[in-house]
């Protein structure tokens, strides 16, 4: 994300200090265990069989729920191997380790045969390498009749205030309608099954109040570093804007099935 007043992106800042930051907590962005379940309810009951990639998995929240509500194996591909880790010492305390498979890996680059998988997830990491790219990339893994189900970050208002509107624009040119998603869903091979936004708490509870006692932790690790000061004050800022703009923006679930 970006931070106006110090013109930063996430993204500018260090790989490691970002890993070990964010592999401290268990969301890597706004999301509950009940909106995964909730958008997994809106797909036709799996096959024993069946298959899902979880792309962009962080530390592992929707892998697990997904591996827990399924019977599917569970494909986990992230680019930090920290969080992989983390991942499988969760999945092994649910006790569904056996069932997620997981790999260093980028969006950029995915290593999976064609139609190989039952549905695609992403929760809040589609934007890695952008919503219409990603929606058109990854058609060609998913099975005939097969699912995509992504959170994204979308305008909830068709006006907003200049300040929140430039802090996405920069950190996140293709942020967008929920209207203009859904068209581009469509353009892209896909049937719009379902969408619902992300209620508040996902941004709050599940979100940023963890990342308060990360903070204090990461800083006391790194009192003289200039990178990690600037990094926390990036993350704070965030949460600041959430709490005065959250009418105007917010994380939404599409699930879509393919048709072409």
């Amino acid at each position: 994300m970006n931070n106006n007043e110090n013109n930063h992106s996430i993204h500018e800042f260090d790989y490691s200090l970002i890993c070990e930051y964010f592999s401290s907590i268990n969301r890597q962005g706004p999301g509950s265990d009940i909106c995964t379940r909730q958008a997994l309810s809106f797909i036709a009951p799996l096959a024993s069989q069946a298959r899902i990639a979880d792309l962009g998995c962080g530390t592992g929240s929707s892998a697990i729920i997904l591996a827990q509500e399924t019977q599917a194996e569970i494909v986990a591909l992230d680019l930090f191997p920290d969080f992989l880790d983390r991942l499988t010492c969760r999945a092994v305390g649910k006790e569904v380790s056996e069932r997620i498979q997981t790999i260093v890996g980028s969006m950029d680059a995915l290593p999976f045969e064609k139609e190989s998988f039952d549905i695609i997830w992403s929760e809040g990491a589609i934007y890695n390498i952008g919503f219409e790219r990603g929606l058109r990339e990854w058609h060609q893994y998913i099975k005939p009749g097969g699912y995509v189900a992504v959170s994204e970050v979308s305008w909830l208002t068709d006006e907003r205030p200049e300040e929140i509107e430039q802090f996405w624009l920069d950190a996140y040119t293709e942020i967008d309608s929920i209207g203009n998603k859904i068209a581009q869903i469509q353009q892209n091979g896909y049937r719009l099954v379902a969408t619902f936004v992300l209620p508040d708490e996902c941004w709050t509870e599940n979100y940023y109040v963890p990342q308060r006692r990360a903070q204090e932790i990461f800083l006391s690790r790194y009192p003289n570093n200039d990178t990690a000061k600037d990094f926390i004050n990036n993350q704070r800022r965030e949460a600041e804007l959430y709490s005065k703009y959250k009418a105007y923006y917010g994380y939404v679930f599409y699930i879509a099935q393919k048709t072409a």
